[in-house]
C-alpha cells in the first residue's frame, strides 16, 4: 500500500497513509527511503513525492516492545524526508495541512497520549510552518526542548520549578526534520542551559541530535552541561508496573533542570522532593488505538 501511495503521489495525487502504529512502518522502509525520499534528488527535482504517511507512537496500556516504539529517530536519518511530531490539538491540525500540501514526503507522528489533549482548533483552513518551532512558555533561567507529548509534561514541570524561582523556557519544536535549530540556539544564549526532553531512546535519538548541534554551535555560552531525559536502552516493557518505572514524566524533568543548577545528590537525585499534585505520576491516558 505504501509503494501503491508512493506512484500515487508521482502521478500528482497527495495521498495520505494512516499506519495504525509506527511500529508497521518498518515493513514499508524499502517504500520509504529507498524510493519516496529519494525521488527528487535522484530525477534532479523534476519528480517530487507529496505523500503522507500517519503513525502513532507512545505508551498504551501495556502493548510491549513492538507496539509502543518511538522510533522517529529512524525517519530523522534519512535525507528527503520531513518528520512532524505535533503535541497540541491546534498544531495537529496545521501541521497535517502543512505536510499534505509540502512537495516532498513527510512522517507524521502522533503520540498516543496526545489523544487525550483537547484545545480551540478553528474550523477553517489554515497551516502551520514545518521546521518552525513553538514556545509555549518563556523564561530566563533553562531552556527545556521537547518533542510531541513531552512537550506537555514539560509545561507541568516548568510550573512546579517556576514555584521553586526557577524560570524555564519551553521550546516546542513541532518538526524535527528539519527542526528549528534557530529558535533554540537563540534561547540557549539567553538561558545558558539546556535539558532535552524526547518520546524517544536516548541513544542516537533525537535528543542526541539537539545536543550535538548545540554544542557545535555555541559552546562558549553553556553554563552547565546539556542533559538529556528521554527512554533508557532497553525495549519497550508490557505491562502498567515497568511502563510507569520505563517512562519519564515531569518529575524527571524537574530532576534534570535542578541538576544544571548543581543541585544534585550523590545519587543523580535532586534531595528536595518533587512538589507538584499527585496524579502527574498516577495519571492515565486512554487513545483510539
Amino acid at each position: 500500500m505504501t509503494g501503491i501511495l508512493v506512484g500515487a503521489a508521482l502521478t500528482g495525487l497527495r495521498p495520505v497513509m494512516t499506519h495504525q502504529r509506527l511500529d508497521f512502518v518498518l515493513y514499508a522502509m524499502d517504500q520509504l527511503v529507498n524510493h519516496a525520499a529519494k525521488r527528487c534528488y535522484a530525477s534532479g527535482g523534476r519528480q517530487s513525492v507529496p505523500l503522507t504517511v500517519r503513525a502513532v507512537i507512545g505508551r498504551g496500556w501495556g502493548q510491549g516492545p513492538q507496539h509502543s516504539q518511538s522510533l522517529q529517530a529512524f525517519f530523522m536519518h534519512v535525507p528527503g524526508l520531513k518528520v512532524v511530531m505535533p503535541a497540541t490539538a491546534y498544531d495537529a491540525k496545521g501541521l497535517l495541512l502543512a505536510s499534505i500540501f509540502d512537495p516532498n514526503p513527510v512522517v507524521f507522528i502522533e503520540h498516543r497520549s496526545c489523544y487525550a489533549h483537547t484545545g480551540e482548533v478553528p474550523q477553517e483552513y489554515y497551516t502551520v510552518a514545518l521546521g518552525k518551532a513553538a514556545v509555549p512558555r518563556s523564561g530566563e533561567d533553562v531552556t527545556l526542548v521537547a518533542t510531541s507529548y513531552m512537550v506537555s509534561e514539560a509545561l507541568r514541570a516548568a510550573e512546579a520549578l517556576a514555584r521553586e524561582g526557577i524560570r524555564v523556557e519551553v521550546i516546542d519544536l513541532r518538526t524535527i526534520k528539519p527542526w528549528d535549530e534557530g529558535c533554540v540556539l537563540e534561547s540557549v544564549k539567553k538561558t545558558g542551559r539546556l535539558v532535552i526532553a524526547d518520546t524517544g531512546w536516548k541513544m542516537a535519538g533525537v535528543s542526541a541530535e539537539i545536543a550535538a548541534c548545540v554544542v557545535e554551535a555555541a559552546f562558549s555560552w553553556l553554563k552547565a552541561p546539556i542533559l538529556r531525559v528521554a527512554l533508557p536502552d532497553v525495549p519497550t516493557p508490557t505491562g502498567a508496573v515497568l511502563e510507569k518505572a520505563y517512562y519519564p514524566g515531569p518529575e524527571d524533568l524537574v530532576a534534570a533542570v535542578r541538576r544544571v543548577f548543581g543541585e544534585e545528590t550523590a545519587s543523580g537525585k535532586s534531595s528536595d522532593p518533587l512538589s507538584v499534585s499527585q496524579d502527574l505520576s498516577t495519571q492515565t491516558f486512554r487513545g483510539p488505538f
